[in-house]
């Protein structure tokens, strides 16, 4: 491992909570209906906990009933990236941020909108910006997408 990798991941552990960093380096997963993002719907954006890119919009969150936030689509399909996961006895499709290599959650096929797909990702590798802090949080360039 280069010197650069071995001082990404300390930088990590220092800036991020013990579960951010399980879930985001090690592939975990936060329990479900115990997580902050779950239940929230207020209007904004969430980006990787990472990398700070952003992945998807309040506008396609919806109620799964699952107990981890669900979207229908990433804002941008090349910010995203989907893997083979067989872990846990499964097969699953993971999704990870392209950038910063993050496990973000996993992706079924059983979503309700147009492409089906729910998007079910992991609390603790996202960060919620609410359109009002858009601007103060550097992501002006995406208050496009709440008007």
């Amino acid at each position: 491992m280069s010197e650069k990798q071995v001082n990404d991941k300390k930088d990590l552990k220092e800036r991020l909570t013990p579960l951010q960093y399980e879930v985001t380096q090690n592939d975990a997963t936060e329990r479900p209906f115990e997580n902050e993002y779950w239940d929230h719907f207020e209007e904004g954006l969430y980006v990787d906990i990472v990398s700070g890119e952003p992945l998807f919009t309040s506008k396609e969150k919806f109620e799964s009933s699952c107990g981890w936030p669900s979207f229908t689509n990433p804002m941008d399909e090349k910010e995203v990236e989907e893997k083979l996961d067989t872990s846990m006895g499964m097969r699953r499709t993971e999704v990870r941020s392209k950038d910063a290599d993050s496990h973000l959650g996993h992706v079924f096929p059983d979503g309700p909108g147009e492409n089906g797909l729910r998007y079910c990702i992991n609390s603790a590798a996202l960060k919620f910006i609410p359109v009002h802090d858009l601007e103060k949080e550097g992501y002006e360039g995406y208050k496009k997408h709440f008007k």
